[in-house]
C-alpha cells in the first residue's frame, strides 16, 4: 500500500519528536520552523509570543477589518464562524494555546496516559493543557465538534482557565455548568455548543501543535480575536500590521468626517483618492493628536 503524504508528514513528526514532552507532535525546533514570519519574542516551547502592546491595540479591530488585510496578504482562511458566545463582551483578544483531541483509541490512550504520567501530568487529559496556561493566552482546542460527551470543561476547569490565563476559551465542541461559568466574570467562551454530559471517549493527541478549527489551520502563537461575528486567527506576523492598518481606517474616517461636517471637502473629494494637499493636512492633523502613524503622499 501507497504511504499517503499526509501520512509520510505524519510519521516525519513522530520519529523527529524528542522523548521530552511526549504530547506534542511539534518539538520547538518545528514550532519555529513552522512559524519563519515570526522574529520577534517566543515563549520558551517556541511558540510566538506577540508583545502586549500589540493586543491591546487588536481590541478595536472588527473582523471585517482583519480579513481585509489578511485577504490582501494571501491569509484566505483565517475566520470561522457559527459560535454560541458564554459571557459576551468586548473583544476577545489573546494569544493562542492549541490542544488537539481526537476520538478515544484505547491502545493509542495508554501511552499517552503512560507518558502524562512520567511527565507528571496531573488529573484528565482535559486539564493537562490548562497547567501550561499563562497571561494573555487563548485556549482553543479542537474537539473535533463533538459535543454529547464532548465537553471539554465545566465551571471547575473554567475557572482554573481564567485565573491562569485572564482570558477565554475557545472550543471546537463543548461546554457544560454552563450557569456556573456565566458567573466567570470577564470569562468568554466560544463553543458548538453545550451539553450536561462529561467528557468521554476522547484523547489528547497533542498540546501547541497546528489544529483544525472549522476551516481554519489554527497555530499555536497565533491571535485569536473574537467578535460578534465569529472568530479570526490571526497570524502573529500580522497582528501588529493588522491594529495599525485599522488604527489609520479609524483615523481616516475621523478625519474625513470632520472635514464633510465642517464643509472644508465635498463627499466626492474625501471618498476618492486624496490629493498631495489633503494628504498633508490629514499628516499634520495626526501630529497633532500625537498620533505615530502618518499616510505616504502620493506619487506626483
Amino acid at each position: 500500500m501507497k504511504k499517503t503524504a499526509l501520512g509520510i508528514a505524519v510519521l516525519v513528526l513522530l520519529s523527529s519528536t524528542p522523548s521530552v514532552g511526549q504530547l506534542g507532535l511539534f518539538s520547538k525546533e518545528q514550532r519555529i520552523e513552522f512559524t519563519p514570519e515570526w522574529h520577534g519574542e517566543r515563549f520558551a516551547d517556541g511558540r510566538p509570543k506577540v508583545v502586549n502592546g500589540v493586543l491591546a491595540r487588536l481590541k478595536d479591530v472588527t473582523a471585517d477589518e482583519a480579513w481585509d488585510v489578511l485577504q490582501d496578504a494571501g491569509y484566505r482562511n483565517q475566520f470561522e464562524p457559527g459560535w454560541k458566545v458564554i459571557n459576551p463582551g468586548d473583544r476577545l483578544v489573546g494569544r493562542v494555546v492549541t490542544a488537539a483531541f481526537m476520538p478515544r483509541r484505547p491502545d493509542v490512550d495508554t501511552i499517552i496516559q503512560a507518558n502524562g504520567k512520567k511527565e507528571q501530568r496531573v488529573g484528565g487529559e482535559n486539564s493537562w493543557v490548562i497547567d501550561i496556561l499563562q497571561p494573555g493566552d487563548v485556549l482553543v482546542v479542537d474537539l473535533f465538534g463533538k459535543i454529547r460527551y464532548g465537553t471539554f470543561a465545566g465551571d471547575n476547569l473554567s475557572t482554573a482557565i481564567f485565573a491562569k490565563s485572564h482570558n477565554g476559551l475557545i472550543v471546537n465542541g463543548a461546554v457544560r455548568d454552563v450557569t456556573g461559568i456565566e458567573q466567570i466574570k470577564g470569562f468568554q467562551v466560544y463553543v458548538r455548543g453545550v451539553d450536561p454530559s462529561a467528557l468521554e471517549s476522547t484523547m489528547l493527541m497533542g498540546i501547541n501543535v497546528p489544529i483544525r478549527i472549522g476551516d481554519v489551520t489554527v497555530m499555536p502563537g497565533d491571535v485569536a480575536l473574537g467578535d460578534a461575528e465569529g472568530l479570526t486567527f490571526i497570524p502573529p506576523q500580522l497582528a501588529e500590521k493588522v491594529a495599525a492598518d485599522t488604527e489609520m481606517t479609524h483615523l481616516v474616517d475621523e478625519w474625513g468626517h470632520m472635514m464633510l461636517r465642517e464643509g472644508k471637502y465635498t463627499p466626492g473629494e474625501i471618498d476618492r483618492e486624496w490629493t498631495r494637499d489633503m494628504v498633508e493636512q490629514f499628516n499634520r492633523w495626526l501630529e497633532q493628536k500625537g498620533s505615530k502613524l502618518r499616510m505616504p503622499l502620493p506619487v506626483r
